[in-house]
């Protein structure tokens, strides 16, 4: 498919000077910002849900409600973060972050926590999104999918150190306690962001607000086939993490009988399979580039995926049965996301903040409704799990053996 023609080359702006260790820092600190805010509290979501005396359907809310707001509101600031730039809208997504989750810890109802997550995760949309389109600003789509990786390793380690410091919490103070620990990365993360980050977006749109001009940017991102090949991969995996997320603790916890500490550990395991898949990555990229590299990771997540059921119908409903199956299936995850996510964006060098936006915008959405369908479905077994990760990792190994291979951009090995 030809290319749009404000990803020309030759019209790409030119790259912001930014240390590469303190871009990277800062990449991994605003994309961890999302597990953070969905891994964290997971431990807590059972006490949270007794505690605020709400049925199992609302507590899932607090979750699948958050990833609908944050998916919606990427639509909105991706085009004010090509109009004004990325640190306006940084700093402004960081400031609400950090309000929304003061309120959220001081919650007396589920009513009004969900709606204290909803900005959460409208506020989250800002710094997610910009962290997608600054690895746009500063590198190529080929360079841009290992810095990805790097970044979102830094990632793995957050998200491994969040079910364990979740479940302690909780466990020693509450799961007040838990939403608390948001607040502190909120506060940190926006200090880091207004002392140490330059705008990164060399050449601003001031059309970009226009409803013509922003009509033909989505309709010109909507009608490229690499996009799509890349946002249906990152979609299906997040799919299948997201069902993960949705069930586990009810699944580990009420029906399989661990503790919060061990489910704590449970989800550090995943982490770590995550963790290790961005590394694997990098490797990957180096010796086989983009589209064969994420031929292999789908292999892998029909492999997780297809273990996960089978041993479901063999009847081994037991704590290692589920969890070894999805750390294969989250191994393959560390691989999928920098590789999608850089793809998305990388033929829309001035319109990036656009492609992150409608990028992210469909992950959610699929989260959003696999949440409702998890919740709707927990009926003390493992089966939602279950369903849910294998017929994600059947989409992933289509998309990535077919939509990818034929439309992903064959960049070079990096």
């Amino acid at each position: 498919m030809s290319v749009p023609p404000f990803a020309a080359t030759g019209q790409e702006p030119p790259a912001v000077a930014v240390a590469p260790g303190l871009a990277i820092t800062v990449l991994a600190l605003l994309l961890s910002l999302q597990p953070v805010t969905t891994d964290l509290y997971l431990p807590a979501l059972p006490s949270l849900t007794r505690s605020l005396d709400a049925p199992v359907a609302s507590a899932q809310l607090t979750l699948s409600a958050l990833l609908l707001a944050f998916g919606c509101s990427q639509l909105v600031w991706g085009p004010l973060s090509d109009r004004f730039g990325r640190r306006p809208v940084l700093l402004a997504g960081l400031s609400i972050y950090t309000l929304a989750s003061v309120a959220s810890v001081l919650a007396p109802s589920m009513q009004w926590l969900i709606g204290w997550r909803v900005a959460q995760g409208a506020a989250m949309g800002a710094v997610v999104m910009c962290a997608r389109a600054i690895v746009r600003d500063l590198y190529t789509p080929a360079l841009g999918a290992r810095a990805m990786s790097r970044a979102l390793s830094g990632l793995g380690i957050a998200a491994s150190l969040c079910a364990p410091v979740g479940g302690l919490l909780t466990e020693w103070l509450g799961w007040r306690a838990a939403l608390s620990a948001l607040t502190a990365y909120g506060v940190a993360t926006l200090a880091v962001v207004a002392l140490g980050l330059p705008e990164t977006l060399a050449r601003r749109n001031p059309h970009a607000l226009r409803p013509a001009t922003l009509a033909r940017t989505w309709a010109t991102v909507l009608r490229h086939r690499t996009f799509w090949a890349y946002s249906l991969l990152t979609t299906a995996s997040y799919g299948g993490l997201f069902t993960f997320l949705a069930a586990s603790s009810f699944v580990f916890i009420e029906a399989l009988g661990l503790s919060r500490p061990q489910y704590g550990a449970v989800l550090l395991s995943t982490a770590l399979a995550y963790l290790v898949g961005t590394v694997l990555c990098r490797q990957l990229l180096a010796r086989l580039g983009v589209r064969r590299t994420v031929a292999v990771a789908g292999a892998v997540s029909l492999l997780g995926g297809t273990l996960m059921a089978a041993a479901a119908f063999a009847g081994w409903h037991a704590p290692l049965a589920l969890l070894l199956p999805m750390c294969v299936f989250m191994v393959a995850h560390g691989i999928h996301q920098p590789c999608g996510q850089s793809g998305a964006v990388g033929p829309f060098p001035q319109a990036a903040g656009v492609a992150s936006a409608l990028n992210g915008f469909m992950m959610m959405l699929v989260a959003f409704a696999v949440g409702r369908w998890v919740g709707a479905r927990l009926d003390g077994t493992v089966w939602p799990l279950v369903y849910g990760v294998w017929a994600c990792s059947a989409a992933l190994a289509l998309t990535a053996w077919t939509l990818v291979q034929r439309h992903g951009e064959p960049h070079a090995p990096a």
